[in-house]
């Protein structure tokens, strides 16, 4: 008989390598075809919900890491809620409406203008529901779970109705209207945009100064003074109606040498705008308060005919520029509220392309706005008043999807009225929790200083407004036949309002006061694609009977401050008084290893897949749980491959457990924790407390803690210390022995704690482990989460076994230096005397446990402190001596001890060995051993 056989050594089936890009893809079949995610509604049916919202990605291109992390974070919390008590249903959904749609089959080659629009719709509606497939696809393989054969899409019939009821009880109470005022205007895309669809860049523009010759000083200046003006935009000098002050700056009526004019600027700026106009010496004749110059006419720089008012503002500074600035009503935010308040004409003359218009003169008519700053500054020069012209490096506003500058202009637009429920919009904020705390405060200052919301949009793939006209041009809105409008929406999709006449949309019978021939128009523009992603919180959240309104979570990236969060807040205000989440968590961007925007130009972006096809999708997952997902977060290979190594850390020690406990039946085999021995009973403990803390992390949605917490369980308590003493028992022990079922309860309970923890973010791996456990679930998604139990004398125990562990790194430390200088090779060939204070050695006796073994060396003293020689490695409470082990090496425990050969029938075994092997391998003592 062979001394190998007569050990427990561990085996297991479970493979060491997991092969994940081809195990996860059979395994997700698996669950699909038998319905786990299902069966795991059903389990928790009337237990308390929780209901994270998907916010939806838009339907266009392959899915990137930031989308991966989205949806992973997404999942683990949910598959954690749900295997903690919670009914927790997720939802996956999409935004399928918008322009990018439009541009995709622009490029493909699809003539919009040789179609009719509902003929361009429908291929938009394919294009879309071939995208969100594939889409579909990538985030399944992820191993995402969730109603994946009954997504939210906007482009949904019962979808589309509900958002088209938002706007009713919008326009119900007065929150919608049309306006003429400057919009974000993209050129580009030949449409009005929202705040969210715009993004900054630094950008160099020419800016003027420039004098306007006064016309009425109204007995402040006279006709040869000049008020100078600066502006960043000299195209936009043709649509100029007005110069604006700060009413409580002081303005300088200056005199220079070398010119009859005279000059107003605000007296702060005056020494640094002469040195920019070169005037080398000058005369200060007066000061005037802001206050003093309201009312002042100039005359246009370009036209005649044309005056120009002086206005008091409160967005004048004296940062830059002169103290008095070029107002144009129709082309930017300020200068429309100021003109508004003093009568204005809201003037824009440039058209939909960005081209202006003949209104300007031949000058400037068809030239694009960009290149009339040439014309706008050599006409000021022409006209003697451009004092100075310069670059100015300054942030600006550029489409988001064509990434070109956009501009203001003024247009009419349907608006949704913020500034109406903003303090209920306010107050709803107060009653939401945010995650990073910080979200409050953003989402607070973003609601407070937003204008109203431009939602119409001049495309055709979209929602549309459900607006008619009267035959005098009063606009129709009224529930009757909004509600209407919803219904044939309902049954037949949007695409019914570009199919019908305006009559055949109205109720039978409708009749108008404002149309008495009972002729009616429909309006063509569509609704701002985030309203609706905006109200899918009625589309989705409050149809589905099984969700949730509000839902108890949006998860998304920190630009959803001003997208999703933002414009889903504002209509959930407006239709129900409240915000329609409980709580926010956002996250950064993904970026790359340098900490650079993604990018296919850069040539720096890592798709998803690729990481899935090489490692498989446990390793994003892991790798999202690493990660601090609040802040930006940087993303390479090299990332993924050290998340490698933490994976196999996991499988591995997963593994090593599962190998030492095949032969142990739970039912059968478990041993009470009042009889475990000591070790066992610490680490019994340090699992509970383990759960405990990880589940609180869930609670929490401290993703990183986990990680952190994980990996040192692994690595520290297990594998460092634990299942290192375990070799000597689980494969040494005879079989069936207290000591060996004993450390075999812990080791298997371990096993099922830490699958079960780690399901909601490996569940490809956890499922595997899970069909070698002995669990009544068949699946580890359809288990709960484990128990925390609590022992008596938890408190003292934790605390011996950490003096223990002190005295334990301090003998390691001696055990190295004595490898260091060859005195030993493997620690079992020390024997150790051990010095300790009365104090340390009643610690040691508190623990009534195996110190030679925890130690893994094969002899150990425990003497007295003091009579520790004088080379001893001193330690303050303890002082160590290495030696060499007398005696020879057990080949079956490898214990160097001079017990070898105590017992004559089995002479190469030590004392120990001996005892077990006669007493469960009585064939070893006829036939001998090898």
């Amino acid at each position: 008989m062979r001394v190998k056989d007569t050990l427990n050594l561990g085996k297991t089936k479970f493979p060491m390598r997991g092969n994940l890009p081809v195990r996860e893809a059979e395994r997700q079949k698996a669950w699909e075809e038998n319905k786990v995610y299902e069966r795991r509604q059903k389990l928790n049916e009337g237990k308390p919900s929780f209901v994270l919202h998907d916010g939806p990605p838009y339907a266009n291109g392959n899915i990137h890491m930031g989308h991966a992390m989205n949806k992973i974070s997404k999942d683990i919390i949910v598959r954690s809620k749900s295997m903690m008590g919670f009914r927790a249903p997720y939802v996956p959904g999409w935004d399928t409406h918008g322009l990018p749609i439009e541009q995709q089959l622009k490029k493909a080659g699809v003539d919009r203008k040789t179609l009719t629009v509902a003929d361009f719709r429908e291929k938009c509606r394919e294009y879309a529901l071939k995208q969100v497939e594939g889409q579909k696809k990538d985030f399944k393989r992820l191993g995402i779970a969730g109603e994946w054969d009954n997504p939210y899409l906007t482009l949904h019939p019962e979808f589309e109705a509900a958002q088209i009821r938002v706007f009713g009880k919008m326009a119900e109470k007065g929150l919608i209207y049309k306006g003429l005022r400057p919009v974000y205007w993209s050129w580009s895309s030949e449409s009005a945009l929202a705040e969210a669809e715009v993004e900054y860049h630094d950008v160099v523009s020419p800016s003027a100064f420039y004098g306007v010759q006064v016309k009425d000083g109204k007995g402040v200046l006279d006709t040869n003074t000049y008020l100078v003006v600066w502006t960043t935009t000299p195209w936009t000098i043709p649509a100029s109606e007005g110069v604006t002050v700060d009413a409580k700056f002081d303005y300088a009526v200056v005199k220079p040498d070398d010119d009859d004019r005279k000059f107003v600027l605000a007296a702060e700026l005056v020494k640094e705008n002469a040195e920019r106009f070169g005037w080398k010496k000058y005369e200060v004749l007066e000061t005037l308060k802001g206050a003093d110059l309201e009312y002042v006419t100039a005359r246009h720089p370009f036209y005649d005919d044309k005056e120009l008012l002086t206005m008091i503002g409160d967005f004048v500074t004296l940062d830059a520029g002169t103290g008095l600035v070029h107002t144009a009503p129709g082309y930017g935010d300020d200068d429309y509220k100021v003109g508004m308040k003093y009568g204005l004409p809201i003037y824009a003359p440039v058209n939909d392309q960005g081209y202006l218009t003949d209104d300007c003169g031949p000058d400037f008519a068809g030239v694009f706005y960009d290149d009339a700053n040439e014309v706008s500054l050599k006409k000021l020069e022409e006209a003697n008043v451009l004092l100075r012209q310069m670059d100015y490096e300054h942030s600006y506003p550029f489409d988001w999807r064509t990434k070109k500058p956009i501009i203001f202009r003024a247009t009419p637009q349907w608006f949704a009225s913020v500034d109406k429920i903003r303090s209920e919009i306010l107050d709803a904020i107060d009653e939401v929790k945010f995650l990073p705390d910080w979200g409050k405060v953003r989402l607070h200052n973003m609601i407070r200083d937003r204008g109203d919301w431009v939602i119409s949009r001049q495309r055709v793939w979209g929602v549309p407004l459900p607006i008619f006209y009267a035959e005098d041009g009063t606009a129709i809105m009224d529930k009757e036949t909004i509600e209407h409008v919803a219904k044939l929406i309902e049954k037949y999709g949007s695409n019914i309002w570009f199919q019908r006449e305006a009559k055949d949309l109205l109720p039978e019978g409708y009749t108008n006061e404002h149309s008495p021939n009972g002729e009616f128009t429909k309006e063509m523009d569509i609704m701002d694609v985030w309203f609706d992603s905006g109200s899918s919180h009625q589309g989705v959240c409050a149809q589905r009977d099984y969700l949730t309104y509000p839902a108890d979570m949006y998860l998304e990236g920190s630009d959803q401050y001003r997208g999703w969060f933002n414009s889903s807040l504002i209509t959930s205000v407006a239709v129900s008084g409240h915000a329609p989440y409980k709580q926010i968590i956002s996250q950064g961007f993904t970026l790359d290893g340098k900490g650079r925007k993604m990018s296919k130009s850069l040539g720096n972006t890592i798709v998803p897949s690729e990481v899935v096809d090489k490692m498989g999708a446990e390793i994003i997952r892991l790798w999202v749980l690493s990660v601090d997902t609040s802040a930006d977060v940087r993303v390479s290979m090299d990332s993924f491959s050290q998340i490698s190594e933490s994976y196999r850390k996991f499988r591995n020690t997963m593994r090593f457990m599962l190998a030492n406990t095949t032969d142990f039946d739970p039912a059968e085999n478990t041993v009470a924790y009042d009889d475990l021995e000591a070790c066992d009973k610490y680490m019994e403990v340090l699992a509970n407390k383990f759960t405990k803390e990880i589940l609180d992390d869930y609670a929490n949605y401290n993703f990183m803690d986990i990680y952190k917490k994980l990996i040192n369980f692994l690595t520290t308590e297990l594998s460092a210390f634990y299942l290192d003493v375990a070799k000597d028992v689980v494969y040494v022990e005879a079989e069936d022995s207290h000591k060996r079922r004993s450390m075999q309860t812990v080791l298997y309970d371990v096993l099922v704690r830490l699958t079960k923890l780690m399901t909601p973010v490996l569940p490809h791996t956890t499922e595997e482990i899970w069909e070698y456990l002995k669990e009544p679930e068949d699946y580890a998604q359809l288990a709960e989460m484990p128990e925390v139990a609590h022992y008596d004398g938890e408190v003292e125990l934790l605390e011996n076994w950490k003096r223990f562990m002190k005295v334990r790194s301090d003998v390691f430390k001696s055990l190295e230096n004595a490898r260091n200088e060859k005195l030993i090779g493997k620690s079992f060939e020390a024997h150790v005397e051990l010095y300790v204070s009365d104090g340390v050695k009643a610690e040691l006796e508190k623990l009534n446990a195996n110190v030679r073994q925890l130690l893994i060396v094969s002899a150990l003293d425990v003497l007295p402190k003091d009579q520790a020689p004088d080379d001893a490695d001193d330690y303050d409470e303890i002082k160590v001596v290495v030696k060499h082990a007398d005696g020879e090496v057990c080949p079956r425990c490898r214990r160097t001890t001079t017990t070898v050969g105590s017992d004559v029938r089995l002479p190469q075994l030590c004392d120990e060995c001996a005892k077990v092997v006669s007493k469960n391998y009585p064939e070893a003592l006829t036939e001998g051993l090898e």
